[in-house]
């Protein structure tokens, strides 16, 4: 069982969603009883609503003529998945229920309902927040970023578990970059039979990758002034690390 930490300067959640659906590349759609998953088909208004381009002989597109209109009748599920391979690497899950309706040779879905599933729990976000909302300005680059952190970086994710207190560190045979935001760094801390996460917060929102550069030479500059945690030495000198 994972870890409880709070989040400090973390998204709220309509913004958390938008970021689910700006960086999805794929989709699961059920309607009339079955199930298709789509990779690279659909496209997102500035207002959050989706657009799926299926083909002409599309089960899906038959029936979203067929259907009554304004009648919840479709369920797209978005999946957020860590980028670093981790375990549990799901970080979030995004249910948007609603209707097809045909445009323009493709689908537009209209949702009635959205639900966010994070770790820290579920929640239904209210639909004009989430019309209203942007997703995070890192969202599209996240994976990118993270990756290149932890490949040719991971002397780096080591300084920054100077700053984590040794209580989370306790155990830990490995420390992976999870997600980034504009917000944070958080940080996922595996143990032999568990695993944790902790948030590193920034000074000041990152509204680039190049304010996000400088706010991770803050974290860094701290770190160096920091004490190395006994913990994940300990883990080294095992031979777990």
């Amino acid at each position: 069982m994972g870890d409880s930490h709070s989040w400090t300067a973390a998204p709220a959640a309509a913004e958390r969603a938008r970021s689910v659906l700006a960086a999805s590349w794929s989709c699961a759609v059920t309607a009339d009883g079955g199930r298709e998953e789509f990779v690279g088909a659909h496209t997102v208004d500035e207002d959050g609503r989706v657009h799926l381009h299926v083909p002409e002989d599309s089960a899906l597109l038959a029936a979203a003529i067929c259907a009554p209109r304004g009648e919840p009748s479709a369920v797209l599920e978005f999946a957020d998945v860590a980028p670093v391979p981790v375990r549990g690497r799901i970080r979030a899950r995004l249910w948007l229920a609603g209707w097809f309706v045909p445009e323009d040779g493709h689908l537009a879905f209209h949702a009635t309902r959205v639900v966010l599933k994070q770790p820290s729990g579920t929640v239904v976000v209210d639909l004009e927040e989430f019309a209203a909302a942007a997703p995070d300005p890192l969202a599209t680059a996240e994976a990118q970023l993270l990756t290149h952190l932890a490949d040719a970086h991971p002397d780096a994710v080591e300084r920054l578990t100077r700053l984590i207190g040794s209580d989370s560190l306790h155990g830990a045979v490995r420390v992976q970059p999870l997600a980034v935001d504009r917000h944070g760094l958080t940080l996922r801390i595996e143990r032999a039979r568990a695993h944790g996460d902790v948030r590193l917060p920034f000074h000041a929102p990152a509204d680039d990758v190049g304010q996000l550069t400088e706010r991770m030479h803050v974290l860094l500059t701290q770190a160096a002034t920091a004490s190395c945690p006994r913990a994940l030495q300990r883990q080294r000198t095992d031979g777990d690390g």
